[in-house]
């Protein structure tokens, strides 16, 4: 397949950014019959906010009422369940609770289940001190109440975007990576866009650039249409044995400033705690702090005193894409075919289906004359779930070169020769999982080295391992 777009080629709509919001946009404007491209400044999709987050598809129901980021997400939320059949993307309808821990948070609850019910989330029911136990017989008896969300799910975070990027480049969109946007000029009813992976020609621009949104805006508008303020989040995971202390996913009752941390499993099979909120200058800093960690896990331990028995298999933290304001920032500059996505922060895992479907249907819809794709191609997706059947179950997968996470011979091949193929050390983690689990590689690099020689564009050896 042809990834690499000709120079002199005319696109509809050039998108900026390959995180979750990005590929679902491709997605949409592809089937919708458009020409379209996608602009990556890294190696591979999703190396920015969208690499680091709890994985949960949530339903909704605490958004702001009447807020876009919530009609984004319901919409979402739909279209997921629909797609995910046809995909084979993997679900974990586990349901969720919020749960109070003291009498402030307790006072809080009734408003927030008639905010879910104002929100369309008509399934939230308040739940009994006892009736929480019951479900979760291994939390503290501490707990003063709280409400299930029967409707949320555990997801995989990235083959559900790298699934929507693969069918808009099987139905004829492009994708360039290592393609930093430089510079750009509009030239009457066209974009000419310098990239550093070369020029780029197009009708309508779509800026998804999720931390560098406000960046991207000041280098071809020559303004700012918001500011970016970087909010980092860290994470515990817990030992796959972890799994079976708790089926629900645990939410706290929410601040004005953030949802709280989460304790859940995982689609892979773990347990994770995450993510706190802290504001920061660095839009690159991923960094984890020994205290920080320490707390996180002791926050888990409160809750669930079980999980002392329990080892930490690794820590993370992603960067959230934080604004100024709460609520999504999407401005469409009509007289330039320029349309700024940004500010989508913890939610756009749940709300890029929707929100892609939004901007086509409700934003660009003056500038669309196509005519959409009838029986479009239809990807598979790769099944890495430890809830659902893996290709190491399956015969002739050639091995298993990756024991802490099962991950087979077969698979790593397939991440190499697909039609969106895994270009560094981290994008064949996240198709694959290799190296991502207790032993973080140890046993497996030099495997991995020898099968992806002169696949990378920096070979394993010369990579960061991060």
């Amino acid at each position: 397949m042809q990834l690499q777009s000709n120079n002199s080629k005319m696109f509809d709509f050039a998108i900026i950014g390959g995180g979750v919001v990005g590929c679902a946009m491709a997605r949409q404007l592809v089937l919708d019959g458009a020409k379209v491209i996608l602009l990556e400044k890294a190696a591979d999709i999703l190396d920015g906010a969208s690499k680091g987050n709890s994985a949960i598809l949530h339903t909704g129901f605490d958004a702001p009422v009447g807020s876009l980021e919530q009609k984004c997400i319901t919409k979402g939320y739909e279209d997921y369940l629909a797609l995910h059949e046809q995909m084979e993307l993997p679900i974990l309808k586990s349901g969720a609770m919020v749960l109070a821990w003291n009498t402030q948070q307790e006072a809080k609850l009734d408003e927030l289940i008639d905010q879910a019910h104002q929100n369309g989330v008509a399934d939230v029911i308040r739940l009994t001190r006892q009736q929480i136990l019951d479900r979760e017989p291994n939390l503290s008896p501490n707990v003063k109440g709280g409400f299930l969300v029967p409707g949320e799910c555990l997801i995989d975070p990235w083959s559900s975007p790298h699934a929507y990027l693969t069918q808009a480049l099987l139905n004829g969109g492009e994708v360039r990576r290592n393609a930093e946007l430089l510079s750009g000029s509009f030239e009457g009813d066209h974009w000419h866009l310098n990239t550093q992976a070369g020029s780029i020609t197009a009708r309508t621009v779509i800026s998804c650039a999720g931390l560098y949104g406000d960046v991207v805006n000041q280098r071809l508008i020559g303004k700012k249409l918001f500011s970016i303020r970087p909010r980092k989040g860290q994470f515990v995971v817990f030992d796959k044995a972890a799994s079976k202390v708790s089926s629900t996913i645990i939410l706290p009752v929410p601040t004005a400033t953030t949802k709280g941390i989460v304790v859940c499993r995982t689609i892979f099979g773990n347990l994770l705690i995450g993510p706190t909120a802290e504001e920061q200058e660095s839009r690159t800093d991923a960094s984890t702090e020994r205290e920080t960690l320490r707390d996180l896990r002791q926050k888990g331990i409160d809750m669930f005193p079980t999980l002392a028995n329990y080892d930490i298999a690794a820590t993370y933290a992603g960067l959230r894409p934080a604004s100024e304001e709460k609520d999504y920032r999407l401005t469409y500059l009509a007289e330039q075919n320029y349309l700024s996505v940004g500010g989508i922060r913890s939610t756009g895992l749940s709300s890029a289906l929707g929100l892609a479907r939004y901007c086509a249907e409700e934003l660009l819809k003056s500038s669309k004359n196509f005519s959409a794709i009838k029986g479009p191609i239809i990807p598979k997706a790769n099944r890495l779930s430890d809830y659902h059947p893996r290709d190491w179950q399956g015969s002739d997968h050639g091995e298993i070169v990756c024991h802490c996470e099962m991950v087979t011979k077969r698979e790593i091949e397939q991440a190499l020769q697909d039609p969106l193929p895994a270009k560094s050390l981290q994008g064949l983690k996240r198709r694959t999982r290799a190296a991502m689990g207790r032993c973080q590689g140890f046993n497996c690099m030099g495997t991995l080295a020898s099968l992806t020689e002169g696949h990378f564009d920096r070979p394993i050896g010369e990579a960061d391992h991060d």
